[in-house]
């Protein structure tokens, strides 16, 4: 699969193949099957705006199917689901790898406990984060209720999926794209 390429590469490919690269920017399956469908394309603020329009017509089944193809914050292990996306994951979570003992087992302590109240893996938006950022942000979230925690969680997959849309797409395609 290629790192990146065009909106017009993107509007051809047959189905499948197009739907194998959008599950690199998000790992539900009903999510690029319905972005795929939208296609053709004309410029990146189009995709993103599927992308988003998509992604809240989801249901928490398809959420948690996107929150479990990312590696836990702070984690070198990268789940299977995960393989295709792995390289971004770990631009993403660059700052984390840097990180003191101490501070990587606090993340995977808050991770089981958070992982044991949700029931499901931490997500946030990790690009240009620290470790003691991402720690801080999780523990802020433990209180939060199931109802408000999901819509959190959604929210920080959304910005990772246009993130990773946008490194997918080439830049000679950024065309007209809303700041």
């Amino acid at each position: 699969m290629p790192d990146s390429l065009t909106l017009d590469e993107l509007n051809t490919l047959p189905v499948e193949d197009a739907k194998s690269l959008l599950l690199r920017c998000c790992g539900s399956t009903e999510w690029a099957r319905h972005v795929v469908m939208r296609r053709p394309f004309h410029t990146l603020a189009e995709v993103e705006s599927a992308a988003d329009e998509v992604w809240h017509s989801l249901d928490r089944a398809d959420w948690l199917e996107a929150f479990a193809a990312h590696a836990r914050i702070g984690e070198r292990d990268v789940p299977a689901v995960a393989a295709a996306s792995s390289g971004w994951a770990e631009q993403e979570q660059s700052t984390a790898r840097v990180a003191t003992s101490e501070t990587l087992g606090r993340l995977a302590a808050a991770n089981r406990v958070y992982e044991g109240r949700f029931g499901y893996r931490f997500i946030v938006c990790a690009t240009g984060r620290s470790a003691a950022e991402m720690l801080a942000f999780l523990e802020q979230r433990l209180p939060n209720s199931a109802e408000v925690e999901l819509a959190v969680a959604a929210d920080e997959q959304r910005k990772i999926t246009r993130l990773r849309l946008n490194k997918l797409l080439s830049t000679n395609d950024r065309g007209d794209r809303e700041p």
